[in-house]
């Protein structure tokens, strides 16, 4: 059976196949159904989960009753990996946005796995910056932007790390709210529809049931202000 692909960004992508595989065969596999919540924030729990063949989105809970989009994870990424390092309560819930296969790994198991394997922790560590330096640049993006420009940002970040090339342009499938696109905006979600709306208008995005779909990549970089294409 040939090895599945991981992309290069995640966690499994990063390993070594050796090292990969050891991980994979210490998880215990599940399949879980669309809109599984897999982790629930404020769980007094450890264990990680690889994310095989899977799609989820990370959000937090915030005081007015709404919750949050923080992140989205695919095939390759791990989630849980901070309460399994440090033992504290999950810090957000994840939640499966289609049909899925995880594998659980233990807190003991994984701590045996990363003492075992330096790549592995190294990546782990790596993996831990990168979120940390992704959240850092969108409280900048939150400051220093108008609503338009935060959403073709994060548009342009999806169609990168998760977006497919289709006839009618690269395809974002992954079933986000309007009111969680806004929060990961930081706008409010009027603001998000009139910005969302102005680029219909504009003909650069188009948008349907559960997708959205960038017609015109560079018009969108260019919003954007960033510089890098869909691979």
């Amino acid at each position: 059976m040939e090895e599945p692909l991981w992309p290069p960004g995640t966690f499994l992508g990063r390993l070594r196949s050796a090292t990969r595989e050891r991980l994979l065969s210490v998880g215990v596999r599940r399949s879980v159904k669309e809109a599984q919540v897999l982790l629930r924030e404020g769980a007094l729990e450890s264990h990680v989960i690889l994310l095989d063949d899977a799609l989820v989105k990370v959000t937090v809970a915030l005081s007015d009753g709404r919750h949050a989009l923080l992140a989205i994870r695919v095939s390759g990424d791990i989630v849980g990996e901070i309460s399994a390092l440090n033992g504290t309560p999950r810090t957000a819930t994840v939640t499966a946005c289609r049909p899925s296969v995880i594998r659980i790994i233990h807190q003991n198991t994984f701590r045996a796995v990363l003492r075992d394997n330096p790549e592995a922790a190294l990546e782990v560590a790596g993996i831990v910056a990168d979120r940390l330096r992704w959240a850092n640049r969108r409280r900048t993006d939150f400051t220093s932007y108008p609503v338009r420009v935060r959403l073709a940002r994060v548009l342009w970040e999806i169609a990168v790390a998760y977006g497919r090339r289709g006839p009618r342009g690269v395809v974002i499938d992954i079933r986000l709210t309007q009111d969680e696109l806004a929060t990961l905006c930081g706008a409010a979600e009027i603001s998000l529809q009139k910005a969302l709306g102005g680029l219909r208008a504009d003909g650069i995005v188009a948008t349907g049931y559960r997708e959205i779909v960038i017609r015109d990549s560079d018009a969108l970089r260019s919003i954007a202000g960033l510089l890098k294409d869909v691979s």
